[in-house]
């Protein structure tokens, strides 16, 4: 694990940090989306930005998971 962990420069732990911490910080402020308005599709603020950052957060983890095992 340890030679796995010399191919990995600081810049780009960083970048991992800040994909993996930006979700994290998006679900954290929960009264900035503690909204009924507005509505899409019958579903309120709440749960639809909720369901967006779901997916916006497994891209995200995705590119930190691919820097991370990059060579």
């Amino acid at each position: 694990m340890g030679d796995a962990n010399k191919n990995l420069s600081s810049g780009r732990i960083i970048v991992i940090a800040i994909l993996i911490l930006i979700p994290f910080f998006a679900y954290f402020l929960y009264p900035t989306y503690n909204k009924v308005n507005p509505t899409i599709g019958g579903l309120t603020f709440f749960y639809w930005y909720q369901t967006l950052w779901l997916g916006i957060s497994g891209i995200l983890y995705a590119i930190a998971a691919y820097l991370w095992d990059k060579r």
